[in-house]
Protein backbone atom coordinates (compact mmCIF):
# COMPACT_ATOMS: atom_id res chain seq x y z
CA UNK A 1 0.00 0.00 0.00
CA UNK A 2 1.66 3.58 -1.17
CA UNK A 3 0.71 6.39 0.64
CA UNK A 4 0.66 10.01 -1.17
CA UNK A 5 3.05 12.67 0.06
CA UNK A 6 4.39 16.12 -2.01
CA UNK A 7 7.99 14.42 -3.80
CA UNK A 8 8.33 11.01 -2.28
CA UNK A 9 6.53 8.00 -3.12
CA UNK A 10 5.97 5.99 0.29
CA UNK A 11 5.32 2.29 0.11
CA UNK A 12 4.14 1.07 3.15
CA UNK A 13 5.50 -2.69 3.43
CA UNK A 14 5.07 -5.69 6.52
CA UNK A 15 7.91 -8.08 7.51
CA UNK A 16 7.64 -11.32 8.17
CA UNK A 17 8.58 -13.98 10.18
CA UNK A 18 9.95 -16.06 7.63
CA UNK A 19 12.46 -12.87 6.56
CA UNK A 20 14.39 -13.25 9.79
CA UNK A 21 17.78 -15.11 9.43
CA UNK A 22 20.02 -17.03 12.32
CA UNK A 23 20.88 -13.94 13.94
CA UNK A 24 17.18 -12.79 14.49
CA UNK A 25 17.26 -10.06 12.20
CA UNK A 26 15.83 -9.44 8.86
CA UNK A 27 18.27 -10.77 6.25
CA UNK A 28 19.95 -7.94 4.17
CA UNK A 29 19.05 -9.78 0.61
CA UNK A 30 15.17 -9.62 2.23
CA UNK A 31 16.19 -5.95 2.58
CA UNK A 32 17.27 -5.75 -1.11
CA UNK A 33 13.52 -7.45 -1.42
CA UNK A 34 11.74 -4.89 -0.03
CA UNK A 35 14.05 -1.66 -2.38
CA UNK A 36 12.69 -3.57 -5.60
CA UNK A 37 8.95 -3.77 -4.32
CA UNK A 38 9.17 0.15 -3.60
CA UNK A 39 10.64 0.56 -7.21
CA UNK A 40 8.00 -1.74 -8.28
CA UNK A 41 5.11 -0.30 -6.70
CA UNK A 42 6.60 3.58 -8.32
CA UNK A 43 7.16 3.03 -11.80
CA UNK A 44 4.06 0.35 -12.35
CA UNK A 45 1.69 0.69 -9.59
CA UNK A 46 1.50 4.41 -9.05
CA UNK A 47 -1.96 6.24 -10.24
CA UNK A 48 -0.30 8.57 -12.98
CA UNK A 49 2.10 5.41 -14.61
CA UNK A 50 -1.01 3.37 -14.90
CA UNK A 51 -4.01 6.27 -16.19
CA UNK A 52 -0.65 7.57 -18.73
CA UNK A 53 0.71 4.10 -19.26
CA UNK A 54 3.74 4.94 -18.61
CA UNK A 55 7.08 2.44 -18.77
CA UNK A 56 4.64 0.36 -20.59
CA UNK A 57 7.30 -2.09 -21.01
CA UNK A 58 8.65 -2.15 -17.74
CA UNK A 59 12.23 -1.14 -16.60
CA UNK A 60 15.75 -2.88 -15.73
CA UNK A 61 17.58 -2.65 -12.55
CA UNK A 62 20.80 -1.82 -13.48
CA UNK A 63 22.74 -0.90 -10.24
CA UNK A 64 22.12 -1.07 -6.36
CA UNK A 65 24.40 0.80 -3.77
CA UNK A 66 23.53 -0.11 0.02
CA UNK A 67 24.19 1.05 3.16
CA UNK A 68 22.85 -1.34 5.98
CA UNK A 69 22.70 1.24 8.77
CA UNK A 70 20.68 -0.88 11.70
CA UNK A 71 19.93 -4.33 12.45
CA UNK A 72 15.86 -4.79 11.79
CA UNK A 73 14.01 -6.71 13.74
CA UNK A 74 10.88 -8.73 12.39
CA UNK A 75 7.63 -6.44 14.40
CA UNK A 76 4.49 -6.24 13.11
CA UNK A 77 4.34 -2.79 12.53
CA UNK A 78 5.08 -2.24 8.50
CA UNK A 79 8.19 -0.19 7.21
CA UNK A 80 7.83 2.61 5.38
CA UNK A 81 9.89 2.22 1.92
CA UNK A 82 10.95 5.96 0.41
CA UNK A 83 11.36 6.69 -2.68
CA UNK A 84 13.07 10.11 -4.07
CA UNK A 85 14.08 10.43 -7.58
CA UNK A 86 17.85 12.05 -7.12
CA UNK A 87 19.17 12.17 -10.98
CA UNK A 88 17.35 11.83 -14.39
CA UNK A 89 19.30 10.56 -17.45
CA UNK A 90 18.62 10.08 -21.17
CA UNK A 91 17.48 6.43 -20.31
CA UNK A 92 17.74 5.95 -16.93
CA UNK A 93 16.77 7.78 -13.03
CA UNK A 94 18.49 7.16 -10.22
CA UNK A 95 16.10 6.10 -7.32
CA UNK A 96 17.32 6.81 -3.38
CA UNK A 97 15.33 4.86 -0.99
CA UNK A 98 15.24 4.81 2.55
CA UNK A 99 13.82 1.58 4.11
CA UNK A 100 12.55 2.94 7.88
CA UNK A 101 10.67 2.40 11.17
CA UNK A 102 10.05 4.40 13.71
CA UNK A 103 11.97 7.85 12.67
CA UNK A 104 14.73 5.10 12.00
CA UNK A 105 16.28 4.36 8.91
CA UNK A 106 17.56 0.82 8.34
CA UNK A 107 18.92 0.59 5.24
CA UNK A 108 19.79 3.56 2.50
CA UNK A 109 19.57 2.58 -1.61
CA UNK A 110 20.72 4.17 -4.29
CA UNK A 111 18.91 2.44 -7.26
CA UNK A 112 19.66 2.96 -10.95
CA UNK A 113 16.21 2.56 -13.13
CA UNK A 114 16.86 1.93 -16.74
CA UNK A 115 13.58 2.29 -18.96
CA UNK A 116 13.36 -0.97 -21.36
CA UNK A 117 12.31 -1.20 -25.06
CA UNK A 118 9.94 -4.27 -25.55
CA UNK A 119 11.15 -5.48 -28.61
CA UNK A 120 15.01 -5.43 -28.38
CA UNK A 121 14.91 -5.99 -24.58
CA UNK A 122 17.74 -2.90 -24.23
CA UNK A 123 17.30 0.63 -22.71
CA UNK A 124 15.48 3.09 -24.52
CA UNK A 125 14.98 7.36 -23.93
CA UNK A 126 12.65 8.33 -21.37
CA UNK A 127 9.72 9.74 -23.10
CA UNK A 128 8.91 13.62 -21.69
CA UNK A 129 5.56 12.27 -20.11
CA UNK A 130 8.04 10.11 -18.15
CA UNK A 131 10.22 12.69 -17.53
CA UNK A 132 7.91 14.71 -16.03
CA UNK A 133 6.68 11.73 -13.82
CA UNK A 134 10.04 11.18 -12.64
CA UNK A 135 10.81 14.84 -11.57
CA UNK A 136 7.33 15.09 -9.20
CA UNK A 137 9.70 13.03 -6.52
CA UNK A 138 13.02 15.10 -7.13
CA UNK A 139 13.78 18.24 -4.80
CA UNK A 140 12.18 21.60 -5.91
CA UNK A 141 15.34 22.97 -7.61
CA UNK A 142 15.78 19.83 -9.33
CA UNK A 143 12.49 19.70 -10.44
CA UNK A 144 12.29 23.03 -12.00
CA UNK A 145 15.34 22.10 -13.94
CA UNK A 146 13.52 18.20 -15.13
CA UNK A 147 10.62 19.82 -16.26
CA UNK A 148 12.68 22.23 -18.19
CA UNK A 149 14.29 19.34 -19.59
CA UNK A 150 11.39 17.50 -21.08
CA UNK A 151 9.92 20.14 -21.95
CA UNK A 152 12.81 21.54 -24.65
CA UNK A 153 12.47 17.71 -25.14
CA UNK A 154 9.34 18.06 -26.70
CA UNK A 155 9.75 21.42 -28.49
CA UNK A 156 13.25 19.94 -30.01
CA UNK A 157 10.94 17.22 -31.33
CA UNK A 158 8.32 19.67 -32.73
CA UNK A 159 10.86 21.83 -34.83
CA UNK A 160 12.87 18.47 -35.60
CA UNK A 161 9.49 16.91 -37.61
CA UNK A 162 8.47 20.66 -38.94
CA UNK A 163 12.39 20.88 -40.56
CA UNK A 164 12.10 17.39 -41.67
CA UNK A 165 8.98 18.05 -43.77
CA UNK A 166 9.89 21.76 -45.69
CA UNK A 167 13.89 20.43 -45.88
CA UNK A 168 13.15 19.33 -49.32
CA UNK A 169 11.71 22.09 -50.50
CA UNK A 170 14.38 24.51 -49.12
CA UNK A 171 16.79 22.41 -50.97
CA UNK A 172 15.80 22.96 -54.04
CA UNK A 173 15.43 26.90 -53.61
CA UNK A 174 18.97 26.85 -52.32
CA UNK A 175 20.25 24.31 -55.33
CA UNK A 176 18.71 26.99 -57.66
CA UNK A 177 20.52 29.67 -55.89
CA UNK A 178 23.23 28.35 -56.29
CA UNK A 179 23.37 27.19 -59.82
CA UNK A 180 22.41 31.46 -60.78
CA UNK A 181 25.12 32.52 -58.34
CA UNK A 182 28.05 30.06 -60.13
CA UNK A 183 26.02 31.23 -63.65
CA UNK A 184 26.63 34.64 -62.85
CA UNK A 185 30.60 34.32 -61.38
CA UNK A 186 31.64 32.37 -64.64
CA UNK A 187 34.19 34.10 -66.76
CA UNK A 188 32.33 35.24 -70.12
CA UNK A 189 33.34 33.91 -73.40
CA UNK A 190 34.67 35.62 -75.79
CA UNK A 191 32.49 35.56 -79.41
CA UNK A 192 34.20 36.54 -82.65
CA UNK A 193 32.30 38.97 -85.16
CA UNK A 194 29.96 37.55 -87.11
CA UNK A 195 29.13 34.65 -85.14
CA UNK A 196 25.72 33.80 -85.48
CA UNK A 197 23.83 34.13 -81.85
CA UNK A 198 23.48 30.39 -81.07
CA UNK A 199 26.06 29.02 -83.24
CA UNK A 200 28.92 26.89 -81.43
CA UNK A 201 32.33 28.94 -81.37
CA UNK A 202 35.50 26.33 -81.56
CA UNK A 203 38.25 26.88 -78.75
CA UNK A 204 41.12 28.63 -79.65
CA UNK A 205 44.15 27.20 -80.12
CA UNK A 206 47.01 28.30 -77.60
CA UNK A 207 49.69 29.87 -79.64
CA UNK A 208 53.25 28.71 -79.46
CA UNK A 209 56.03 30.24 -77.86
CA UNK A 210 59.19 30.49 -78.52
CA UNK A 211 62.15 29.19 -76.28
CA UNK A 212 65.79 30.09 -76.52
CA UNK A 213 67.50 26.34 -76.71
CA UNK A 214 70.26 25.88 -74.47
CA UNK A 215 74.25 26.49 -75.61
Amino acid sequence: MSAVQPGVHVLSCPTRWSDVDENGHINNARLVGYVQEGIHDLFRHHETAVRESLFSSGFIIARHEIDYLEQLHHRPEPLSVRLTVERIGRSSAQVEVNVCRDRLTFMRARTVVVARDRESGRSRALSPAERIFLSAFMPDAARAQAVLAATTVTAVTTVTAVTTVTAPAAVGAATAATTAAVAASAPAQRVPAGAAAGALVPPRRPRRRCHASAR
